[in-house]
């Protein structure tokens, strides 16, 4: 490789757009050398939204020249002049109403293959999270039924998301917090008790069971039926009334109930587990909230809050709209979330001294700030979002503000097949799940590793709070408009490129001379992996990992136009026999693109492709 003044050291985690800005900030200091530091805090490099202006813009005189008590447009042709003079910047221009375009040096932008190159899929790496603990709990589903495609998307959402803040520098745990205690796991007892008598035999009809159930017989899925035949196989007829044929067979729920309820949940979540891993999703930790119920954690969160005198006696105003669960027109034990930005204080407590849905919520967050986390992330179903300032209110007034909560939105998403809605299942009765999803995309493709990359991609290409339509004819079709393979056929081209060439090893790409990658598509590529590292770190400080299917497509155009740029101009085909300093050129940019391709697959958690069928 030929050494070039420009050249930037091979750091894994290199961001030339942050290179840029701390050489920005060193010129504002030698201009402005009163300003204190924190004026600088505002100051950003990015690509400007038209690229014929340039490859990089910064509003360093904007935000920096009312302190400083200069024009900004003054300042901005200052900056640009010092900006002018580094030695990887071809040119620098001020703009607007403060604002500096800059244009690198194609030496720079070319210098960059190398450390892509060395770097691997570790390209991007970042350090935005300083190593700060943080918990990302997702999916979280009541243990009543099978996964639904709406958890499919939280699942995938939640994953990539905890995938992304491990790439930029976070310490991850992913969790599961296990919805256990209530009313609604009461009701799944039940129906697996209907289930386990069904298979003693019963001659009980489901209406006259439902007749004797407290709220009726609220789960009917299919699903619970091996539940009933493993209670069966386990038990025999112990939990039921000794009657030989039968005929009737249901003992007082007090014989049974809470045996056959922690049995279900723990089947419910062998299920659970097995539906998330067909999407390749492992939690590290799986929380109860029955075991934090039991261990006294509520009462331990609020003797905490009362400690801070945060909680009081008191009757809430009617709420406007639609009245919440939790209100009464009667005094309740409340938490003066107010104090921490939500809009009204929240009962922790009923009239009659029953705890709500919220003190057990606080408590799963105490046991979360006690287990040393420095920020909270959750991914929670769009139909939540109500829930989310008096959550965040909880986490500041039990942290004493030093832990964050920031809660994703993930929308609904709707199955189509042939162009119409995909309603029910007939595994759960009520609506489509995670596995029918799986398996019906699976028929299409060759194995199921294809079948989970295909939905995990999918479930990225929409910001998590915008509603999705699942269409289950286009998420392999062959074409541009389907991302998942649009991105999947570019590392399969760049991999193609590489076999004929017989897989040159990477260090010796590395150290090839780049002289010859001038032609504007080779530059616009190089240029779009530049920006990895940069989208990485702010799509984790945004928790929007649905930036990174984005950049991949985009990145997947760049490549598909230079490959279709060659079958054109023979000139810039990848291998020339008659040019072989010019072919290990491209053969670098073809390796980086593909390891830039599998550095953001990884964090969405697809397998990147070697050939397409």
């Amino acid at each position: 490789m030929t050494s070039a003044p420009d050249a930037v050291p091979a750091d894994p985690g290199h961001d030339i757009f942050a290179a840029l800005r701390a050489r920005t900030i060193a010129a504002l200091r030698d201009l402005l050398p009163d300003l204190p530091e924190d004026a600088f805090a505002r100051v950003q490099m990015e690509p400007p939204r038209d690229a014929a202006h340039g490859d990089m813009a910064t509003n360093a005189a904007l935000v920096v020249g009312k302190l400083a008590r200069q024009p900004p447009p003054k300042l901005a042709a200052a900056l640009a002049a010092a900006l002018a003079a580094l030695p990887e910047v071809a040119e620098a221009a001020p703009a607007g109403p403060g604002f500096v375009n800059l244009r690198l040096r194609e030496g720079h932008l070319r210098a960059q293959l190398p450390v892509i190159l060395a770097a691997g899929v570790a390209y991007g790496d970042g350090a935005a999270g300083r190593g700060r603990r943080v918990n990302v709990e997702y999916v979280s589903a009541n243990p009543t039924g099978p996964m639904h495609v709406a958890h499919a998307r939280g699942g995938v959402v939640g994953d990539a998301l905890a995938n992304l803040l491990a790439k930029a520098g976070w310490e991850v745990t992913k969790e599961y917090y296990i919805n256990d205690a209530g009313a609604q796991v009461q009701a799944l007892g039940y129906a697996a008790y209907w289930r386990y008598l069904q298979a003693l035999g019963t001659t009980l009809t489901e209406e006259q069971f439902a007749g004797l159930v407290p709220g009726g017989l609220q789960y009917k899925g299919e699903y619970l039926i091996p539940v009933g035949e493993a209670l069966r196989d386990r038990f025999g007829t112990s939990l039921a009334s000794e009657d030989p044929d039968h005929r009737h067979g249901m003992l007082g729920p007090d014989h049974w109930l809470d045996t056959v309820r922690a049995f279900t949940v723990a089947r419910m979540m062998e299920a659970i587990r097995d539906d998330l891993a067909l999407l390749g999703i492992h939690q590290d930790v799986f929380v109860s909230e029955a075991q934090l119920v039991a261990e006294g954690k509520v009462e331990q969160a609020e003797a905490l809050l009362q400690a801070k005198g945060l909680i009081y006696r008191g009757i809430l105003d009617p709420p406007k709209g639609r009245t919440p669960e939790d209100w009464e027109p009667r005094e309740q034990t409340l938490f003066r979330a107010t104090r921490f930005g939500d809009e009204v204080d929240r009962p922790l407590r009923k009239s009659d001294g029953s705890g709500t849905y919220f003190a057990n919520d606080i408590a799963n967050h105490l046991h979360k700030i006690e287990r040393g986390f420095d920020e909270l992330v959750h991914v929670w179903g769009a139909d939540h979002g109500g829930y989310v300032k008096r959550m965040q209110a909880a986490v500041a007034a039990l942290s004493d503000g030093r832990v964050g909560l920031d809660v994703v939105l993930a929308q609904v998403v709707h199955v189509v097949k042939d162009g119409k809605p995909v309603r029910m299942s007939k595994r759960a009765g009520t609506y489509v799940t995670l596995r029918d999803l799986i398996e019906e995309v699976g028929q299409k493709v060759a194995g199921a590793g294809e079948a989970r990359d295909a939905v995990r991609f999918t479930m990225l290409t929409r910001k998590a709070d915008a509603q999705m339509e699942f269409d289950l004819d286009k998420v392999l079709e062959q074409s541009r408009d389907n991302p998942v393979f649009y991105v999947q056929y570019a590392h399969a081209r760049c991999r193609s490129v590489l076999r004929q060439a017989g897989d040159p090893p990477v260090a010796e790409l590395a150290a090839t001379p780049l002289d010859a990658l001038g032609d504007p598509a080779e530059l616009a590529l190089i240029r779009r992996m530049a920006a990895w590292p940069r989208t990485v770190e702010a799509a984790a400080i945004a928790r929007e990992p649905h930036r990174i299917a984005f950049f991949l497509h985009d990145l997947a155009s760049d490549f598909h136009v230079l490959w279709n740029r060659g079958r054109d101009d023979a000139t810039l085909r990848f291998i020339r026999g008659d040019e072989p300093e010019a072919t290990r050129a491209r053969l670098a940019l073809v390796a980086a693109t593909a390891g830039v391709i599998r550095s953001g697959l990884a964090v969405m958690g697809v397998t990147p492709v070697e050939e397409m069928r």
